[in-house]
């Protein structure tokens, strides 16, 4: 199950889960965030993962990484991946002050970004289990304030079982004049990806 080839087909199933997780996202945040926080369409693409540390800045950017696992039919991670930015919004939104620099986060701070990507990755899975009929369950998520080189390294450990070709999803969240982007790598075992294409009715990956 390596060197995948993702067909026209292929990609439009993986976008459809995209569109749809976004707008469930946007809903399920509209409320959290007084409307304070708009979402725009989705950018999606399959990326390699050696391209990401140059998409987010450089391995040695700072970011703040959040992971949730997948489990049940489907397994594999979800690695949303905030740039300092978004931090300062988020915590600027839910909890009225925010941060010039992640030397000043706190644990309160910390804790509504893990809420924000538990909502997030809720509604991702959500829309793949609506597409597919497939029970996902997702694991507490875990969250670290560290280089983006440093944040990859354990997701990369697991790359060899998960393939090189992860759907990347960037969205820009809108607050007054303000625009900002969150970065979400969508990562299933190559079993698990074959059965989210198979049950959505797509044809297997090509070698």
């Amino acid at each position: 199950m390596e060197n995948y080839a993702l067909n026209e087909m292929q990609l439009s199933a993986l976008s459809e889960i995209g569109n749809i997780g976004a707008g469930s996202a946007a809903t399920a945040l509209s409320g959290i965030l007084s409307d304070k926080v708009t979402l725009s369409v989705p950018e999606l693409q399959i990326i390699d993962v050696g391209g990401m540390a140059k998409i987010l800045g450089g391995p040695e950017n700072e970011v703040a990484g959040i992971l949730v696992n997948m489990r049940n039919d489907v397994e594999g991670m979800l690695l949303f991946l905030l740039e300092r930015d978004f931090v300062n919004l988020m915590s600027g939104v839910l909890l009225e002050k925010g941060i010039e620099d992640f030397s000043e986060i706190s644990e309160i701070d910390l804790s509504a970004m893990a809420e924000i990507g538990n909502i997030l990755a809720g509604s991702y899975v959500s829309a793949i289990s609506t597409l597919t009929g497939l029970d996902i369950r997702l694991s507490t998520p875990e969250i670290a304030v560290d280089m983006v080189g440093a944040i990859l390294g354990y997701p990369a450990a697991q790359f060899g079982e998960m393939g090189d070709r992860l759907l990347f999803i960037e969205e820009n969240f809108f607050s007054g004049q303000n625009r900002i982007k969150s970065h979400l790598l969508i990562m299933p075992k190559p079993d698990s990806l074959d059965r989210i294409l198979k049950h959505m009715g797509v044809p297997e990956w090509e070698a």
